[in-house]
């Protein structure tokens, strides 16, 4: 009897020894994620300073902005939508949707303002595939595609206080640059 209860014991504590083995793996392993993440990337693009993310009136001018696009500065009270908004899309939007996008730009968002206008080849749907594209890798989680018809480029991304031009799109640096300049801004956890 005293031999079946010391197998008994020594069963139990065998037991006992491997789930503390496993508890201690498993926070050893979740310590170990964390300390291999690597830092945030650094934000990409040319740094634009802000005078103001002051709130405006919605439909009053916001005047001139520090960027063109913007990158930041006063803005309405609102936002838009994060999707690809068309070019015939943009008439039956409010007066000043730059204004509204600030604001976006103020939560975290990466705007990616196209111009199919001085595409001289006719590669205006190509460009919009490859943007609808990067959109959709990121589930359109704060990311914008808006046409702005006075860009000599054909796109130009922005985030707050960070411009970067494309010369010719490249789906994989917009890529880079929205993981590095999502969310790096004064209210990154609005939505």
């Amino acid at each position: 009897m005293k031999e079946r209860q010391r197998k008994q014991r020594m069963t139990n504590n065998l037991i006992w020894a491997g789930v503390g083995i496993g508890v201690l793996a498993i926070i050893g392993l979740f310590v170990w994620q964390a300390v291999k993440t690597p830092p945030p990337a650094e934000a990409m693009g040319e740094v634009i300073p802000i005078a103001s993310a002051d709130h405006i009136p919605t439909g009053s001018d916001p005047g001139a902005y520090s960027s063109d696009p913007p990158a930041g500065g006063v803005h309405y009270a609102d936002t838009l939508p994060a999707k690809f908004y068309q070019e015939s899309e943009v008439g039956s939007l409010p007066v000043h949707p730059e204004a509204y996008l600030v604001h976006n730009l103020e939560h975290g968002h990466v705007i990616f303002w196209y111009n199919c206008a001085v595409l001289t080849d006719g590669s205006c749907d190509q460009l919009k595939e490859q943007i609808q594209g990067v959109l959709d890798e990121f589930d359109g989680v704060k990311v914008v595609a808006f046409p702005w018809e006075s860009l000599e480029e054909p796109v130009v991304a922005t985030s707050w206080e960070r411009r970067y031009s494309f010369e010719a799109f490249d789906p994989e640096i917009a890529r880079q640059l929205v993981l590095a300049n999502r969310n790096k801004s004064p209210e990154p956890n609005a939505p």
